[in-house]
């Protein structure tokens, strides 16, 4: 039997690659305080998901057209003067829970099948989710790095960065588009609900620890990767749900980091003349 065959081992690789993806996009997350979007974007995605598997297309296409759509729209509301983006966000966030759900209900003995997208089913992932979550990796780290720049002066400095000319909502939608496919590319780990707890609470924690944005996000993909493989371990030992061992995991790193950071010793000033 090969290393592909068994069910733990894909899992294993699936929650290393799918930790990088969290860590790498949640440092912008955190930095741009898009967590409540982040959410949205989830439940928008769910119904996207469960469109394509009742018609038996690639669920990664239907997720990233539903939340690709959500995400033009808060960007454009977003760029409206009078227009309260949070409270449309917050209406798209519930209507597109009730649009999957409503879709699940249409067909007959799907429901069983619920769980897979909102909390994941990753011991079932194959080598093709493997081989999906690794190309959007290495895409996402590479739009992630060529953008790099622009989005680090926009997170810091909104209003400065629009000062100097930089196409502030053109980079926005490279943004929400990029989180939109780590969404998608993640359903098999933890499904479209628990994503956000491993994009947002590793990046979180890193922040805590550091300000500046390599470390940042050097400690948010280790914070991320760790709450997989500890996840995974817990669900291998305990018979717990996978996704949601993941997602307490991240949460506990978080948890335990904010009093961490605050009573660890501050390096001493030097003395001045």
């Amino acid at each position: 039997m090969s290393w592909w065959d068994d069910a733990l081992h894909r899992a294993t690789a699936e929650v290393i690659l799918a930790g990088c993806l969290a860590g790498l996009v949640g440092v912008h997350v955190v930095l741009r305080r898009l967590s409540f979007l982040t959410m949205a974007l989830t439940h928008a995605t769910f119904p996207g998901v469960v469109a394509a598997s009742i018609i038996g297309v690639n669920i990664l296409l239907g997720g990233i057209v539903a939340g690709g759509v959500v995400a033009l729209g808060v960007a454009a509301l977003s760029r409206r003067r009078g227009q309260d983006a949070s409270a449309a966000t917050g209406v798209l966030l519930s209507a597109g829970f009730a649009l999957g759900a409503a879709l699940v209900a249409t067909q007959s003995g799907f429901s069983r099948d619920l769980s897979s997208f909102l909390v994941g089913s990753i011991l079932t992932v194959g080598p093709q989710d493997l081989l999906t979550t690794a190309v959007v990796l290495v895409v996402v780290a590479a739009v992630l790095l060529v953008s790099a720049r622009p989005l680090q002066l926009i997170g810091f400095d909104r209003a400065g960065a629009e000062a100097a000319g930089v196409p502030v909502g053109r980079w926005d939608i490279v943004l929400l588009l990029t989180l939109e496919v780590v969404v998608v590319t993640m359903v098999p780990a933890v499904g479209t609900i628990l994503a956000v707890s491993l994009i947002v609470a590793p990046a979180a924690a890193a922040r805590l620890w550091s300000g500046r944005v390599v470390p940042m996000t050097v400690l948010s993909v280790v914070f991320a990767v760790g709450s997989g493989l500890a996840g995974l371990w817990i669900s291998s030992r305990w018979n717990v749900a996978a996704g949601a061992s993941i997602s307490l995991v991240a949460t506990a790193i978080l948890a335990v980091s904010w009093p961490a950071t605050r009573i660890r010793p501050r390096p001493a000033r030097p003395a001045t003349t």
